[in-house]
């Protein structure tokens, strides 16, 4: 889910230090790369062509308040890549694999609202890079392996989607309750998939600290608020909960067939730029504890981020190992890494499900942090690596 991530504020405190954990994401130097500058009002690249394939940006932000930098397709409706979450005095590097033709580049100071500073960029044919066969074969076995994965997970997620619609308009909070944390599993781990077309994300999943004015608050959220009401909220009348419901039902149905046309289809850069999305997506909201405002089932999402992101990372491992010493070395990190926060977040299971993230103490939070951070390090070199 977008959602505005006031770093320097969170950076204030030590609470929230140990939150966030506040780590700055500094990118390395890079002679090829593309550099980009973002303030509060305008977004500026440093050159309007590229030749086709890998592409880094640099990207900086010079600004007061978070920022995205996205690079539209030629019709400015289409995603062809983004970055989110980036904070005021930070700067990263995005690598995006992007075939000839044109695009525009833009921005979204605080990530909502429309893209602004749209600027044409042209991706021309220049040399290609040589490709094995063999190497040609595992990308697009990764592919079509992940779409497969995609798939699965939408049509679970429909079911289950579903299920939970009924028990809630049929006002069975108990069953709703309870289906509602793990029916939002399938979401979270596909959850960049769903950013990549438009409205889809924000109708299912918006907080609704992230509602823009005259915005209609739908989806899994504001079903949230209804069952774990706060003290003087106004419940819902049947009427309004069948209509969220089926609104509910109606988006997620959208989503899967979308991922399931035939012509739907991926890059492998988008495969591995959405396991370090879903990471960020952790240190995002999950570690805050801002994603489950009214139920506290964080936890739960965290865990589907975290499988999501190793499902990922694992169909373009052997694509990683092969990119000689740097891969390898990378490679060994992540398998560590993953291994370590899943063994974390096994301590807080309860039953079939994870306990209240509002019973862990600030010390365990912190931990959780820290395990967030050394795998968002290596995994944040995963694109430079597979694509190179």
């Amino acid at each position: 889910m977008k959602t505005r991530y006031f770093g320097a504020l969170a950076c204030a405190a030590a609470l929230a230090l140990a939150l966030t954990g506040c780590v700055p994401n500094r990118a390395s130097a890079d002679a090829e790369a593309i550099a980009v500058n973002l303030t509060d009002d305008t977004c500026s690249v440093s050159t309007a062509t590229a030749a086709a394939g890998p592409v880094t940006f640099q990207v900086t932000n010079t600004g007061s308040d978070v920022n995205e930098f996205e690079i539209l397709a030629s019709d400015k409706l289409r995603i062809a890549g983004e970055k989110e979450n980036i904070g005021p005095g930070t700067t990263v590097n995005y690598v995006v694999q992007l075939p000839e033709g044109t695009y525009y580049t833009a921005c979204k100071k605080g990530m909502v609202g429309n893209p602004g500073s749209l600027k044409q960029f042209t991706v021309t044919a220049g040399k290609k890079a040589a490709t094995s066969q063999s190497e040609s074969k595992q990308i697009s076995g990764a592919v079509t392996n992940y779409i497969s994965y995609i798939k699965d997970q939408s049509g679970q997620l429909l079911a289950a989607t579903q299920a939970f619609a009924r028990a809630y308009t049929a006002g069975d909070d108990v069953a709703a309750r309870a289906q509602y944390p793990a029916a939002r599993m399938f979401y979270e781990r596909i959850e960049p998939t769903a950013d990549q077309f438009g409205d889809i994300d924000p109708a299912i999943d918006l907080r609704e600290a992230d509602i823009e004015q005259g915005q209609t608050w739908t989806g899994w959220h504001r079903i949230e608020k209804d069952l774990w009401a706060p003290a003087g909220y106004t419940a819902a009348t049947p009427a309004l909960r069948k209509q969220l419901a089926d609104q509910l039902v109606a988006d997620t149905k959208r989503l899967h067939d979308l991922v399931s046309a035939k012509n739907f289809t991926l890059t492998i850069d988008q495969i591995s730029n959405g396991a370090i999305g879903l990471m960020e997506e952790v240190s995002r909201t999950k570690i805050t504890g801002e994603e489950e405002t009214f139920s506290h089932t964080d936890l739960w999402d965290f865990r589907a981020n975290v499988e999501g992101a190793d499902v990922a990372y694992g169909i373009v491992r052997d694509i990683a190992s092969a990119k000689g010493v740097d891969g390898k070395t990378v490679v060994k990190q992540l398998d560590t890494e993953f291994a370590a926060i899943t063994a974390a977040l096994d301590t807080y299971k309860s039953g079939s499900g994870y306990v209240a993230y509002t019973t862990l103490t600030t010390a365990q939070v912190k931990e959780l942090s820290d395990e967030v951070n050394a795998l968002s390090e290596p995994l944040s070199k995963l694109t430079s690596i597979i694509v190179k």
